[in-house]
């Protein structure tokens, strides 16, 4: 017959084997929420990075809009500026004219 003692051990090992069994199903459980958890952040993740690959490259298609834009009003500018030159050029001869007429006597004509 078994001696109290090994009943008294063989109960306890039993009841920590249980426990041991319990927490094994815990921790299983926690880890499990935690990598469904981390699923869900690297999903987000991805997303974000995806978004961010796009606007990426909307913007650069705006950067070359912009810079095509640039160099259109430049070159505009650039005609701008030989228009207003041909007009006061055209405006000094006009002057000259109109000073000559000025300045003869009306009776000469």
């Amino acid at each position: 017959m078994a001696a109290p003692d090994d009943d008294f051990e063989a109960r306890l090992t039993s009841t920590d084997a249980a426990a041991a069994r319990v927490l094994a199903a815990g921790a299983d459980h926690d880890v499990s929420e935690v990598r469904a958890e981390l699923r869900a952040h690297t999903q987000g993740l991805n997303a974000l990075r995806e978004t961010q690959l796009e606007q990426g490259g909307e913007m650069a298609v705006l950067r070359r809009g912009l810079a095509e834009q640039g160099r259109e009003m430049h070159e505009g500018f650039g005609e701008m500026r030989g228009d207003f030159a041909t007009v006061t050029t055209g405006m000094a001869q006009i002057t000259a004219l109109l000073t000559n007429i000025a300045g003869q006597d009306p009776d000469d004509s």
